[in-house]
């Protein structure tokens, strides 16, 4: 009997341990605060939209439930109500001292709790048992030419994993829609599986001559992403940690976030949901910027030389202004004070690359832009973004090939998106249709309500 009880004890640890039996008991919970707010709530109105919001973008417009994420203007972006600086403290870390392990983030923006070690160890394990990518996937990925963008044969890679969507079988087959998370959830656990190994093979495909590296069963999922694009360096490993966690989710509104929230209330698959967040995220206006940012950057000491002086940076800045170009890596649409991920990308540039010459230049250019940008007038924050320091970080490390630098972005927002997708399913969120109108129709709105 005791032997009995011994295994009993250790199912309940392992149901503990586990994040989807968590899940189980949360979602209950929150269906139901969902339903309460609805009821009590509902009516009430969250501020007036302008002319200008609907013409600006839908910009400031509240018109959507995110749960994992919320940016602040002010503090920048809190995951489940943690800002950066807190997460870099409170989750688990591979090395005493080090940065959080992105694992630990997934667990954070499914549950809202901070795992334990033992919990992240467990998870990174079973994100492991699941990566092993089908065979046909990387045949997709060889059909397209060499010279295809890497976010191209990325998406391509996401799509071809499409055919192993446990959702869309559980749905063919008439799951309940109160369980339709449960599918998603394995879709979701999948996919952001699966996304290093064929990130990693875009890489060595285009930059390496196809030569491609297996994972290595000892590393966390962020380091063994380094390994596979053959990068051991243990400076690099702690940059891929910090890259993934500070990249995975930035609320519902970005456009990478949103395509995937708005896809995915059709009832479409993660895969197939997470394809048009990679789609949206290769805009230059969105992930592209981080290479966009380095490219400039490199463009300073091209014409300039090594040794710019402030002179020479105000110069250069209104130059690329003025040609009608913005400057990649400094602003941002909500955040009003430089941005959290900047912040921790610079610390630790500080503590790992202080005499690169490129961070040296971005530590100038902290001073000089922000200036200029004001002395514009046209842009609410002229302080640095996360865009500003990722590229040069990746950089330094000997990760040069600035067209891939998205791609990285993109596996890291798998984490954010796939985490809210579940919670989509779990509280039955509607389709999203928002109402739009004619210019005719805004004028004579207009000239009604002068009247």
């Amino acid at each position: 009997m005791a032997f009995f009880r011994g295994l009993t004890a250790v199912s309940r640890l392992r149901s503990r341990m586990d994040l989807k039996s968590q899940l189980r008991e949360l979602i209950p919970e929150q269906q139901d605060r969902l339903k309460k707010l609805k009821s009590e709530h509902g009516k009430v109105q969250l501020g007036n939209i302008t002319v200008d919001m609907v013409l600006g973008g839908m910009r400031g417009i509240i018109g959507m439930l995110w749960e994992t994420s919320l940016v602040d203007p002010e503090e920048g972006i809190r995951f489940r109500g943690l800002s950066i600086p807190e997460c870099r403290k409170v989750l688990p870390t591979a090395v005493e001292g080090g940065e959080p392990l992105p694992e630990g983030l997934l667990w954070l923006l499914l549950t809202g709790k901070v795992p334990t070690k033992d919990q992240v160890d467990a998870l990174s394990k079973e994100l492991l048992a699941r990566s092993t990518v089908p065979a046909h996937v990387y045949k997709v990925i060889d059909a397209l030419p060499v010279t295809a963008h890497p976010m191209t044969q990325f998406t391509a890679g996401i799509m071809a994993l499409q055919v192993e969507s446990e959702f869309q079988k559980a749905y063919g087959n008439g799951l309940p829609k109160s369980k339709l998370w449960e599918p998603t959830y394995e879709d979701c656990l999948n996919l952001i599986a699966r996304l290093p190994p064929v990130a990693s093979y875009v890489y060595r495909r285009i930059f390496k001559d196809g030569k491609s590296i297996e994972a290595d069963d000892s590393l966390d999922y962020a380091a063994n992403l380094s390994h596979m694009l053959g990068f051991d360096d243990p400076r690099m490993l702690e940059l891929m940690r910090l890259h993934v966690t500070i990249h995975a989710d930035h609320e519902g509104g970005n456009i990478s976030s949103h395509t995937g929230h708005l896809v995915g209330s059709a009832l479409s698959d993660p895969y197939l949901s997470f394809a048009s967040s990679v789609n949206g995220l290769a805009g230059p206006l969105h992930g592209l910027a981080n290479q966009e940012a380095l490219l400039w950057l490199k463009s300073i000491i091209q014409e300039t030389g090594s040794d710019v002086t402030t002179d020479q940076l105000k110069d250069y800045v209104w130059k690329t202004l003025k040609s009608g170009k913005v400057v990649h890596g400094f602003g941002h649409g909500v955040l009003r004070r430089t941005d959290p991920r900047y912040l921790c990308q610079r610390e630790f540039a500080l503590k790992y690359l202080p005499e690169d010459p490129l961070f040296q230049l971005l530590s100038k250019l902290y001073e000089v832009v922000p200036p200029i940008l004001t002395e514009l007038g046209k842009v609410k924050n002229p302080w640095p973004n996360v865009d500003a320091h990722s590229g040069l970080l990746l950089n330094h490390f000997g990760l040069s090939e600035t067209r891939y630098h998205t791609v990285l972005f993109g596996v890291s927002r798998s984490m954010g998106v796939g985490s809210q997708l579940i919670w989509d399913r779990a509280l039955g969120l509607p389709l999203e249709r928002p109402k739009s109108v004619t210019m005719e129709w805004l004028e004579n709105y207009c000239k009604n309500k002068a009247a």
